[in-house]
């Protein structure tokens, strides 16, 4: 039969407004598979049972009053592998400022995890304030420290709420803390200021925005213990300079554990301990470590080169 104009042209355009619902009809299909699939990977690692726990659910922790206590303590990552670390035995006051050194592979940042007890040693154990670890609540524990890492880790979400971090803050906190952190000046710079989103792991700031957000982050949980895991390792120079300015003022008052591979960072630590394959090598300040302990030395001296 005749097709006429008017009758063709209603067809395409009853046709052109089909299309594009039934298009995003199996878009949104395809999303809503892919993120179940996602989700049974999520649940299968949320649902797994952590194997620190607590002596009878543990005793709470209030506070950091005294010192962490490190006796004897060896730690390997399964019964066949070899061991990480080797009669550790050290003490960290509170207030110090204590450092650890030492090639990769020296064991630094696994004895960090073992002091924020994210493993439980092998062998020997850990104390704080004379109390061993096993009959502290885990949570409470953990809350003592504070952590700014080499890779800053940053929400796909506006400056403020990555400095909150899901905490129920005033603007003037935050903004506090930033100053502490020496963020505040290329915060303001930016068009909306606090509320600029800073992309997925913060793609629009450079490495040391980046790092004093995490820095400010870090202050405003006010934690007794800061923990600093080659913090600015991987910055340039002008950036390393501002960063160190701001960890110099996160760090007054607290007690500070430091895993740096610029030794120029470290030089005012109170105690710098040197590890070479899982043992404690030699300790002491900077000029003393200069003085006796050779690896150290060779350390400085490459850098300074």
């Amino acid at each position: 039969s005749e097709l006429k104009p008017e009758t063709f042209f209603a067809f395409v355009f009853a046709f052109y407004n089909v299309i594009e619902p039934a298009k995003s009809f199996s878009t949104t299909y395809y999303s809503i598979q892919k993120g179940l699939a996602a989700l049974e990977r999520v649940d299968e690692i949320m649902d797994v049972e952590s194997d620190i726990t607590s002596i009878n659910q543990g005793a709470p922790v209030i506070d950091f009053q005294n010192e962490i206590r490190i006796q004897n303590l060896s730690y390997r990552y399964t019964p066949d592998t070899p061991v990480v670390l080797d009669g550790i035995d050290l003490t960290i006051k509170k207030g110090q400022k204590v450092a650890f050194v030492g090639v990769s592979g020296g064991g630094k940042t696994t004895l960090i995890d073992l002091i924020v007890r994210y493993f439980d040693p092998s062998t020997g154990n850990i104390t704080l304030d004379g109390k061993d670890y096993k009959n502290l609540k885990v949570n409470d524990l953990r809350a003592l420290f504070g952590i700014v890492t080499q890779d800053a880790v940053l929400f796909n979400d506006t400056i403020a709420n990555n400095i909150m971090f899901n905490r129920e803050l005033n603007v003037d906190r935050v903004k506090w803390a930033a100053k502490i952190a020496f963020a505040d000046t290329f915060i303001e710079s930016l068009p909306q200021g606090y509320y600029t989103n800073v992309g997925d792991m913060g793609t629009k700031l450079s490495g040391g925005q980046k790092q004093r957000l995490t820095i400010a982050r870090a202050i405003l949980a006010n934690p007794p213990i800061l923990i600093l895991d080659e913090a600015t390792s991987s910055l340039d120079v002008e950036a390393e300079k501002n960063v160190q300015l701001a960890l110099d003022h996160a760090l007054e008052g607290k007690t500070a554990i430091i895993i740096a591979h610029r030794l120029s960072t470290i030089k005012n630590a109170d105690i710098i301990y040197v590890l070479e394959k899982g043992k404690i090598i030699s300790s002491g300040n900077h000029s003393e470590l200069i003085e006796n302990c050779n690896i150290y030395k060779g350390l400085v001296q490459m850098q300074m080169f």
